[in-house]
């Protein structure tokens, strides 16, 4: 990988973006914000599963007002997404939001503006910019399209207007549907500024479609060093979100997670491997080992991939060789593979920690 782009550190209260820290994965709430007790329910959730920040939708005052309850029941920091009400900015401060997203231009005059960046200095609240290449100021529009010229001109348009106000605690996105655009707003982006970037393909699309578009349009920046925290947006539960991001961050090396070798399969496989391999992925979701295991299907290349875990298991017809370190380590019937796999992958943990 590239090395990672340098940017200034701004904190969403206690959680460094930027400046070389370790990337933070977000995500955001599908509930109402007003129904409090779903909405705690859902970020603890989230916060469980991986989730450093979690981004609320503030829809109306009842929205807002919530705000103040929900922090006296969770633990991350929340951010406030505000579109055009710079009074609901200004509630969810008094409530003790931990940092703002919005568009500067799109909340009113420069005093509203100024409002609002005065209320987030008093209490060292960041504001990100959420540059959207699908809602483009209708004067950029007309001189560059939508473009990623277009989209960071929009970019420094509002970076500019808080500036004005001597406010400097700022985090960009420029978000678009569209990978190769989103690709080149970012790279642009990340010449022009030194603000932290929030990375993100907007409206990606479903579960699997989504996770795909997200992993080439995320992982082509991250690969060349750019982004400071991702938010990947996929149409269906939010925790769905943070696991996808956390395995695109393991997979280049920027989050450790336990790591999980499977066998494709072919017509040499005389085991029910599927089963096998989900039960292994869901034990590991729940875990922060810093481990590799194998879960591999036949004599070919199974003992050789396994053997080059930490710990692997290939199956043969009724059992299954168990590796530990490259070494067989014992053999094990085939209904007693995932059983004595676990138990193997704590007793090494619990060895080494």
């Amino acid at each position: 990988m590239s090395n990672r782009r340098q940017t200034k550190t701004v904190y969403v209260r206690d959680i460094p973006i930027g400046g070389g820290h370790p990337i933070v994965i977000q995500t955001m709430t599908t509930t109402k914000t007003k129904n409090v007790e779903e909405t705690v329910r859902q970020i603890n959730t989230l916060a469980t599963a991986g989730a450093k920040i979690v981004r609320l939708a503030i829809f109306n005052k009842a929205d807002a007002m919530a705000i103040k309850e929900i922090k006296q029941q969770v633990t991350v920091p929340l951010v406030a997404d505000i579109h055009f009400s710079y009074q609901y900015a200004l509630m969810c401060i008094e409530n003790g939001i931990d940092k703002i997203r919005i568009n500067p231009g799109n909340i009113g005059s420069d005093e509203n503006v100024k409002k609002v960046v005065d209320a987030c200095k008093a209490r060292n609240i960041p504001i990100r910019i959420g540059v959207n290449g699908g809602s483009l100021e209708k004067n950029i529009k007309a001189e560059y399209g939508v473009s990623p010229e277009g989209m960071l001109a929009s970019a420094k348009y509002h970076v500019e207007l808080l500036e004005k106000f001597d406010f400097h605690d700022i985090i960009i996105s420029l978000k678009s549907s569209h990978v190769d655009i989103a690709v080149e707003a970012y790279r642009l982006a990340s010449e022009a500024f030194d603000y932290p970037l929030h990375l993100g393909i907007t409206e990606a699309g479903t579960k699997f479609g989504g996770t795909i578009k997200s992993a080439v349009g995320l992982g082509i920046l991250l690969y060349e060093g750019i982004g400071d925290t991702i938010r990947v947006s996929l149409s269906t539960d939010p925790i769905e979100e943070v696991k996808v991001a956390k395995e695109l961050l393991s997979v280049l090396g920027l989050y450790k997670k336990p790591r999980l070798i499977s066998c494709p399969t072919c017509g040499r496989l005389q085991y029910n491997m599927f089963p096998l391999v989900d039960k292994v992925e869901q034990y590991l979701e729940t875990k922060d080992y810093d481990i590799t295991v194998a879960v591999m299907g036949c004599a070919v290349n199974g003992p050789g991939e396994a053997s080059a875990a930490d710990i692997g298991i290939a199956g043969g017809k009724n059992e299954g060789l168990i590796f530990v370190d490259g070494t067989i380590k014992r053999k094990v019937k085939a209904e007693e593979m995932y059983d004595e796999l676990i138990k193997e992958i704590e007793r090494k943990v619990q060895k080494e920690s």
